[in-house]
Parts: structure tokens; C-alpha cells; sequence
């Protein structure tokens, strides 16, 4: 299997951990009374189930992404690009006279 297929599933699986985590502390502190309407409702189940699998999507996704940009090599040289501007110049732009449609529609306002 090539690297970089195990490494995205490596931090997919440690993005769903961290979600599992994540969810385990929301009901345990009963954020926004979650823990009583979980054990209240008759698809509770499904609804922790559901909230864990959706957090575990978005945190896959950012310990992935975390993961490829830590692999950027250190550069020792500057951060920042050349410029693409030296210096700015002003630029002369006529004026012209404003046509019959636009007097119209200046006068309609």
C-alpha cells in the first residue's frame, strides 16, 4: 500500500479518535443538557452515533491537512516572495462627460 494512503488513514483514524474523545466530553459535562436528551429519547443512540460521526469527518480532515503541511520543508532563505510591485506610480484616467442615459438616470434618483 503506498505511503501516503496509509498515512491518510492513519489520521483519519486519529481524527476519529479525537472525535470519540470529543463527544465522550460533550455528554460527560452535559453540554447544552445533551446527556439527558440522549438517555431520554429512543434514538439517542443514533443521535450520539450521527454527532460523533460527523465531528470525526471535520477532525479527520484537519488532522489530515495538519499532517501534509507538517511534512513542508524548512526553508532557510526568506518567508516572503519577491515583490511584485517596487514602487507605486500614479496613473492618469480622463474624465469624460457623462452620456444622455446616465444624466437620465441620475436625474431619476
Amino acid at each position: 500500500m503506498p505511503e501516503l494512503v496509509k498515512m491518510y488513514i492513519r489520521n483519519v483514524l486519529i481524527g476519529f479518535g479525537i472525535a470519540a474523545a470529543f463527544v465522550a466530553v460533550l455528554l460527560w459535562f452535559n453540554v447544552m443538557n445533551l446527556w439527558s436528551l440522549v438517555t431520554a429519547s429512543d434514538a439517542g443512540l443514533l443521535a450520539v452515533f450521527l454527532l460523533w460521526f460527523m465531528h470525526g469527518i471535520v477532525f479527520a480532515g484537519v488532522q489530515f491537512a495538519w499532517a501534509v503541511m507538517a511534512m513542508a520543508e524548512k526553508g532557510t532563505g526568506p518567508r516572503r516572495g519577491t515583490p511584485v510591485v517596487d514602487a507605486f506610480q500614479p496613473v492618469k484616467v480622463p474624465a469624460e462627460k457623462p452620456s444622455q442615459a446616465q444624466r437620465q438616470l441620475r436625474s431619476r434618483r
